[in-house]
């Protein structure tokens, strides 16, 4: 039987060792995978997972936080499946992408390794890594007119790729036959590979250092600090119920608003989240698994309660109410290709419940999409190319300070990959990357500024692809800060109806089979975060600051009344 006792001065060794482990995965799979996403952008994550219930057990600290959260769901559907089918022995290693089993979208590819000890299954690792191309409609994957998955790129559900510690070469066969990149494929799957390995070897050192009891135990008393810190929380909250609602521009099919709306009830040291209000589920790709709908509140409750430990000791004091007919709770064939804009605005409508219980805990509404977009073509010599990336915005002004300028989504600890990567990359030129003006939230702390990026192509041709949000709802501030600015997309077009030689998406913010000739460029103009308390409280040296560093130009909005446009 493990004990549930250990000197605090241990549990805090073993934690921050536990910790390295999965922050050495993280930082091996950067340095070798060959695709910029993964390498540049860190769009990965590794975590170490309970052997029973697939639970977070350790989370690194460089990967993106929704993987991990999501990741339990995956090792869990491992683990049914290794319970029905039976056969795992030391050395296997199974991989899938199925989004509606433990997954997000099929882009993340996720490896999972049993860890033996004595003969018993001790722990899993796993690894998750965005893969640069999967198959589908549209190169890069995010397609905003999907309406099926099969659109939208290969779907591999849970199978060994390596039995035994042998590499099954049909697998990775199959694998490369779908995609459009192979060998950005085969190289990203071995950087995935080499970093389990690592954890693997660190693990075992871990355990012969102090034994499988020492190391229970404190992934025992972790998982159970966790719980008890979200419950003193709770706790600390007055008790009632809160309703927000917060909105997608559309699904890229139809050009119909959707609702994200949460109930959320604080009662004792308990939390009911109730999402029964939510759109129904819809045609296009910005539809989201439970799995998927849990994770992101779990990554939204950690930005609020940051004192807690990354464990699933986090949810445990938490009820969902997912409607299995809504948005957030599909299953296949519902396309979930653009998972990232609908977990984004569920964050922002966690954060704008908790500023009526919690203003000192949340920030205002960070920019709110990724805007993935796609350049896609040959070059001359008839070599393929794709150029995916994600954008970065504005984040919220928060209780200490204004927001950050040009951030990531909240969703991840990621980066944006530099323009000089890109440009070496692929045949375009950034004739512009700058701060956005005027583009953050009005408030007490003003949310963070948008960005512009124009981008020209130098090949004879492209396609590009984009997929984004905020184009019709700009990010909210938070107690009494204003909204930042929304979501912009332009492209030079030969059209006869363009104004001034551009065009702007019919869905404001999705399009696919954009033609692009070389010279012609794409313009993408990214929402501002929204702003933290009452603007007419914002002190005069920051107001001439912001005029002074060009973030604001015109002096008359000062004290500023939050760009909505």
């Amino acid at each position: 039987m493990t004990s549930t006792k250990m000197d605090p001065v241990t549990l805090a060794i073993l934690k921050g060792r536990l910790e390295q482990i999965a922050d050495e995965m993280d930082a091996t799979l950067f340095r070798s995978a060959f695709n910029p996403i993964i390498a540049e952008a860190h769009d990965a994550s590794h975590g170490i997972y309970d052997a029973q219930t697939g639970e977070t057990l350790v989370q690194g600290k460089s990967g993106l936080p929704i993987f991990v959260g999501v990741m339990a769901f995956a090792v869990k559907a491992v683990i049914d499946r290794v319970e029905r089918d039976g056969g795992v022995a030391e050395g296997d290693v199974f991989i899938f992408n199925d989004p509606y089993e433990g997954g997000t979208h099929l882009s993340d590819f996720r490896l999972v390794k049993p860890i033996f000890r004595n003969g018993q299954i001790f722990c899993y690792l796993a690894s998750v890594g965005h893969w640069h191309d999967v198959g589908g409609n549209v190169p890069g994957n995010y397609n905003p007119q999907a309406t099926e998955s099969f659109q939208e790129g290969m779907l591999i559900p849970p199978v060994k790729l390596f039995e035994a510690g042998v590499l099954k070469t049909d697998i990775v066969a199959i694998l490369s036959a779908n995609s459009r990149l192979p060998n950005s494929l085969y190289g990203d799957m071995n950087a995935q590979i080499n970093a389990l390995d690592l954890g693997h070897q660190r693990l075992a050192e871990l355990l012969d250092e102090y034994g499988e009891g020492d190391i229970s135990t404190a992934l025992t008393l972790l998982r159970q600090r966790a719980d008890r810190m979200m419950r003193e929380h709770l706790s600390a909250l007055p008790d009632g119920t809160i309703s927000v609602e917060d909105y997608l521009d559309n699904d890229g099919v139809n050009d119909e608003v959707l609702t994200l709306a949460v109930d959320m009830t604080i009662t004792d040291d308990r939390l009911r989240i109730d999402f029964s209000r939510s759109s129904l589920a819809c045609a296009g790709p910005v539809n989201i698994s439970r799995s998927t709908t849990i994770a992101a509140t779990y990554v939204a409750l950690k930005h609020i309660f940051t004192d807690v430990p990354a464990n699933a000791g986090v949810l445990k004091p938490v009820e969902f109410i997912i409607p299995e007919d809504s948005f957030l709770s599909v299953t296949a064939p519902k396309p979930v290709g653009g998972y990232t804009e609908t977990i984004l605005r569920l964050i922002d409508v966690i954060f704008q419940a908790f500023q009526h219980v919690a203003p000192e805990r949340v920030n205002g509404c960070a920019y709110g999409t990724i805007n993935a977009l796609s350049l896609a073509g040959h070059r001359q010599d008839g070599s393929r190319w794709v150029m995916f990336s994600f954008f970065g915005g504005g984040h919220g002004g928060h209780p200490e300070g204004d927001g950050l300028n040009h951030g990531n989504a909240p969703i991840s600890t990621a980066t944006i990959p530099p323009l000089e990567i890109l440009e070496a990359a692929y045949p375009v030129a950034f004739t512009q990357w700058a701060l956005r003006p005027d583009s953050g939230g009005a408030g007490q702390h003003r949310g963070g500024l948008g960005a512009i990026y124009e981008i020209e192509l130098l090949e004879e041709s492209a396609t590009a692809f984009l997929f984004g949000e905020r184009g019709k709802f700009a990010p909210p501030g938070v107690a009494g800060g204003g909204a930042g600015a929304a979501n912009r997309f332009y492209f030079d077009s030969d059209a006869p109806d363009a104004v001034e030689g551009r065009e702007s998406p019919p869905l404001v913010s999705k399009m696919t089979g954009i033609k692009l000739r070389r010279g012609q460029r794409v313009r993408l103009e990214t929402p501002g975060g929204g702003g933290y308390g009452d603007a007419a409280t914002r002190r005069d040296a920051h107001h001439q600051r912001d005029l002074d560093q060009g973030y604001v130009t015109d002096k008359d909005d000062m004290p500023g009344k939050g760009a909505t446009s």
